[in-house]
């Protein structure tokens, strides 16, 4: 039965370069690969999303490995772990919201201004919390929207969903492994709530809760999937955790 490792991306960039991690990310990163270093958890296999936040993690965490002189796998760069995209939903979806919705309409408007007036401060909260607006249109998404033409949350759960039978075909029962798989908060929370035989949009409420860099554990098997351990942070003062 393999042991997966569920890491997910450090900090990432500001709204306007959010697919690059921020100084702090890298730190996180980093720290996580300093303790399973230091904890002796050697990994048999790594694999990443595409997404440039995702790649820049594993970089960090393996490069650990490398500078203490453990060897660890080639990374195999695998874009079914990418979170959705974002940037698509709302660029199909807001002017929609914006017809049909003057409240979504108002919120959207506070928020653009609020992005306006923040620039790349980097701390800035625009930058670092989900608004009103954020949840609405997620949510608008995750319903169906019958005029949004992208990838649906359907389709997204069924993708993150067969990772685990892709992971299962290739893993051999009667040896114990462990698997190093770096993406994003909502691959992770659909991964937890599948564990639990849930299988619709409350594994949201999971992925909302999960730190940067922070580490869930599963176990695998064919027909098989155990949750060990959720969003942990051993490497993380309390200082360095973030959500965004």
């Amino acid at each position: 039965m393999s042991k997966i490792y569920l890491i997910r991306h450090g900090q990432a960039g500001t709204r306007n370069c959010y697919d690059t991690l921020s100084d702090l990310g890298r730190r996180q990163a980093r720290l996580a690969g300093e303790y399973f270093v230091r904890s002796g958890i050697r990994f048999d296999a790594a694999y990443s999303g595409a997404l440039t936040r995702q790649r820049q993690t594993a970089d960090e965490v393996l490069s650990a490995y490398s500078d203490a002189g453990v060897a660890v796998p080639e990374l195999t760069v695998d874009p079914g772990w990418n979170e959705f995209d974002l940037d698509h939903v709302y660029s199909q979806l807001a002017p929609i919201l914006c017809e049909e919705d003057a409240a979504f309409r108002h919120e959207f408007e506070t928020m653009r201004a609020d992005l306006l007036a923040a620039g790349e401060q980097h701390d800035a909260a625009v930058h670092r919390r989900w608004t009103p607006s954020d949840l609405k249109i997620v949510q608008a998404w995750i319903k169906g929207h019958p005029r949004y033409d992208g990838e649906t949350w359907l389709a997204f759960h069924d993708r993150i969903a067969a990772r685990r039978t892709a992971l299962a075909a290739t893993a051999d029962p009667t040896d114990d492994h462990n698997i190093a798989i770096f993406t994003s908060a909502t691959p992770i929370g659909i991964w937890a709530a599948l564990s639990m035989d849930v299988e619709d949009y409350r594994a949201m409420r999971l992925a909302g809760v999960l730190l940067n860099a922070s580490i869930s554990v599963m176990r695998l098997r064919a027909d098989q999937l155990r949750l060990h351990a959720f969003n942990g942070v051993p490497h993380l003062d309390p200082a360095l955790c973030t959500y965004r």
